[in-house]
């Protein structure tokens, strides 16, 4: 049975994402749609590429993911690419460029008709084509260049790193922009303070949020090897102040 993941900004309270699930489902019976976030917020393609990004991986070979984050601009074309054997469809919007170090070719999908609507119809014509075992540079005309986007990076020396927040989840939990590879390498060995806002600095990395005790402060690497701050048992961002894009710093010793 054929896998296709929605990621959207469409939230759980209108009819937007049955109308998407009905479209697919109309041109394609049997497939398997699994939800990975409809609570995108409104326009934000940096979450959107962060949650597909960390999420994709986990899903088999063949799988088609669907992303429609801030696609509601006039003449918005949508696109079809392939990466690691697995299949993305969504706006040329820059989300792709955020999601994939190198942008693989894709392929500019057609509206079918002129509604406000009409783009879901030529998804599901594109997940069609696909989950039959058609080639891919069948779905379109090839998209050439595509919009890029530039995700914020660490500023780095030879003693610290400045990181940025780029993503809160369910729990308050703050990601930082800092891979847990490039903290090891300046690191060096050495000893560190991640510094923010005005709270006392963290010295310790922990491997599990209940290494400290409830309601004190941590920092660790999380699942997507990002550096994270939480609080056991709380909410890093209320708690400690901590919102999307403030600087984190992170001093070696």
């Amino acid at each position: 049975m054929q896998i296709v993941t929605l990621t959207t900004d469409f939230g759980l309270d209108d009819y937007y994402v049955a109308l998407m699930k009905g479209a697919l489902l109309r041109q394609t019976a049997n497939l398997q749609i699994v939800d990975i976030s409809h609570n995108i917020k409104q326009f934000d393609i940096v979450q959107g590429a962060f949650v597909l990004k960390n999420a994709f991986a986990s899903f088999p070979e063949g799988t088609i993911h669907v992303i429609t984050v801030n696609n509601s601009q006039e003449g918005r074309a949508f696109i079809c690419l392939q990466h690691a054997g697995q299949y993305f469809i969504g706006p040329d919007n820059g989300v792709f460029s955020l999601i994939f170090p190198s942008l693989p070719e894709a392929w500019r999908l057609d509206p079918v008709e002129e509604s406000p609507f009409s783009i879901q119809k030529a998804i599901a014509e594109a997940v069609a084509h696909i989950a039959t075992g058609k080639p891919i540079f069948e779905v379109g005309l090839p998209a050439g260049e595509v919009e890029q986007r530039i995700a914020l990076q660490p500023v780095i020396s030879t003693a610290q790193i400045r990181g940025s927040v780029i993503y809160v989840d369910h729990y308050e939990n703050v990601t930082i922009n800092i891979t847990k590879e490039l903290f090891e390498k300046v690191r060096n060995g050495r000893r560190f303070a991640v510094f923010f806002k005005r709270n006392d600095p963290i010295t310790i990395l922990s491997q599990h949020y209940t290494d400290v005790p409830v309601g004190e402060p941590l920092c660790l690497f999380n699942a997507a090897g990002l550096l994270e701050i939480s609080v056991s048992m709380g909410t890093a961002s209320s708690l400690l102040g901590l919102k999307l894009d403030d600087m984190v710093q992170v001093d070696f010793i």
